[in-house]
């Protein structure tokens, strides 16, 4: 026992170390003067971001990471959401690791490194969609995640972002939602010369049923659309030709978009294999639960239809068409946001496609260097994945 204990606490610290070694800590900002124009967290409170200045060649290139972490889809979600750092900047941890993507050392981030770097972060519930004028005195839930958007993008574009020469807007998950529908409006916050680009990490959710058979994650994106008024929100190209909140649906919506897109997903999605394929209102015995939490776990006949998933993933990729501007990482990993951690990001054991990690990929496309679009051989083929382990009893419901 002691002996397992020892190894254990020698794994926390050299993690730790490792930690310390890829990542710089960078202060919190709140965006006080927002208040007065309603672009505040669920509870109310300021937007915030974290702001690492760039320098040398970087010093008019920004890279701005929308944070992610879900959505709530009425007031009883909301409220509990209300009270934890993603509804409100009072809960939000005043220092943030920058690791990956956000890297500020070359040999962990050789094209990003020196950009102007900034995390915006999460407290709206809507990808930052929603805008709802009015109050509900009784909860004090504000939705107004759009105006939260716009007001941290006008507290940047101060600090120097109307000056940029380079620009990515990118997120992971939620934030990576967001970027693919914010993906235009970013570009027309800037000035025409600069070259604007878009990376959606695991962001490209689709609208499929679960295995009981049931469109569940269409109703509960619609409870999303519903809740926040965020229909007036999402890309015109979209809600012109069908229901709005079909639209918070990448496969809808990422057609119309008009800026170079990159998109960065897992074809086995670990948050869409539990959330909309097996989600805990389709799976009530819970037999899906042991191969959630690790995919070597599952079964013949559920990685059949794990199988069946990631068939009806690519091909809703490809049913965006053809354009020479996108990007695509598909892998074939049981993982969820691929660009925040080093061991993911670029390091000589990261995921690679072709031969090539996933800053190589994204960097070469962003600086025109190399086009890259590529997928991959289905599980178990790819053995440069980190796919995920989860507590089994940890099962997140939507």
């Amino acid at each position: 026992m002691r002996g397992g204990l020892l190894q254990w606490l020698h794994i926390v610290m050299y993690a730790a170390i490792l930690v310390r070694i890829e990542s710089v800590y960078v202060n919190i900002t709140y965006v006080q003067d927002a208040v007065a124009k309603g672009a505040v967290c669920l509870d109310g409170s300021p937007p915030a971001y974290h702001f690492d200045r760039g320098y040398g060649t970087g010093v008019n290139s920004w890279l701005i990471q929308l944070e992610g972490g879900g959505w709530c889809n009425n007031v009883t979600s909301c409220l509990t959401r209300k009270r934890n750092r993603l509804g409100s900047s009072k809960q939000m941890v005043k220092l943030l690791p920058f690791s990956g993507l956000l890297g500020n050392k070359a040999g962990f981030n050789p094209d990003f490194y020196n950009w102007n770097r900034v995390k915006i972060r999460y407290c709206d519930g809507s990808s930052f969609t929603g805008d709802v004028e009015a109050v509900n005195p009784a909860t004090g839930l504000h939705y107004r995640g759009a105006r939260v958007f716009l007001a941290v993008m006008k507290d940047l574009l101060a600090k120097g972002l109307k000056n940029a020469e380079n620009a990515m807007l990118s997120g992971c998950s939620a934030g990576g939602l967001a970027v693919i529908l914010h993906c235009d409006n970013f570009k027309n916050l800037l000035p025409i010369g600069t070259k604007v680009k878009c990376l959606s990490d695991a962001g490209f959710f689709i609208n499929t049923k679960d295995v009981s058979g049931a469109q569940h994650i269409e109703a509960y994106f619609n409870d999303i659309v519903t809740t926040h008024g965020s229909a007036k929100n999402l890309p015109p190209s979209c809600t012109l030709r069908m229901k709005p909140s079909l639209c918070f649906f990448p496969q809808y919506s990422a057609r119309g978009i008009r800026t170079p897109l990159f998109l960065l997903n897992a074809a086995y999605d670990s948050w869409q294999i539990k959330n909309i394929l097996a989600p805990a209102v389709a799976d009530p015995r819970g037999l899906w639960h042991g191969c959630e939490a690790d995919i070597q776990n599952c079964s013949p006949i559920q990685l059949k239809i794990m199988q069946a998933f990631r068939s009806e993933f690519i091909r809703t990729i490809n049913g965006l068409g053809l354009s020479i501007s996108r990007g695509l990482f598909i892998n074939s990993c049981y993982a969820h946001c691929q660009t925040e951690m080093q061991e993911t990001w670029f390091r000589s054991d990261s995921p690679k496609l072709n031969n090539k990690t996933i800053a190589k990929a994204v960097g070469d496309w962003f600086y025109d260097r190399s086009p890259f679009q590529r997928g991959d051989c289905p599980y178990p083929c790819d053995r440069t994945c980190h796919n995920r382990a989860f507590d089994p009893q940890e099962h997140p419901l939507i």
